[in-house]
């Protein structure tokens, strides 16, 4: 398949400190609780057209602290919260291992949005990584999306000054809620450029 063939958007998205109070290895379902403003968000960024994908190491389960089966569940819990809203996830992609195992897509490795690209006919230089750590800008500019962005909500603070000097043309914003303001207002303006070459 070409690129020509691929023209679907999307906004890929780390989980926990992005989408959902990050709990520091949440594998109870019972205690999900989405970031103030995240589902008014999402349901913008949808309504706009974009895919939402999910991309989360879970790394706790390489570890031996939870099962896949528990990350299962409070990825179950976080659909039943945002599907009655309209809200979708058209995939979840997980990497279970631990930072020293050998893994498939691990971030900051690009190849689960390469492989999103290549399932759901994205294109990638009009699709957007969100999340609260380094890795998940690093993830973004290795896939060659349009731009990463850094939330401030999670490890988002943290990352921020401790990476200022490596986060060049990382976009950094308080929220998922302002991700999606800035998203949506740049693929406007590049949708208007576009339009006049």
């Amino acid at each position: 398949m070409n690129d020509v063939s691929r023209s679907r958007r999307a906004v890929f998205l780390d989980r926990d400190g992005t989408i959902n109070v990050d709990r520091h290895y949440l594998c109870d379902a019972e205690k999900f609780e989405l970031i103030p403003g995240v589902k008014e968000a999402l349901k913008r960024l949808s309504d706009a057209g974009f895919l939402l994908i999910v991309v989360t190491n879970q790394s706790g389960i390489g570890r031996g602290y939870y099962t896949e089966v528990a990350m299962h569940q409070v990825n179950q819990r976080m659909r039943e919260v945002l599907e009655p809203e309209g809200i979708q996830f058209v995939h979840i992609y997980f990497s279970p291992e631990a930072p020293e195992m050998p893994s498939y897509g691990r971030k900051p490795s690009p190849q689960f949005l390469w492989d999103a690209r290549d399932t759901y006919q994205i294109d990638l230089g009009q699709s957007y990584m969100v999340g609260d750590k380094f890795i998940d800008v690093l993830t973004g500019w290795n896939a060659g999306v349009a731009r990463s962005l850094l939330v401030r909500t999670g490890y988002g603070r943290e990352t921020e000054q401790k990476e200022a000097s490596n986060l060049g043309s990382a976009i950094v914003v308080d929220s998922l809620a302002e991700a999606a303001d800035w998203i949506l207002n740049y693929s406007k303006s590049d949708q208007k450029m576009t339009g006049l070459r």
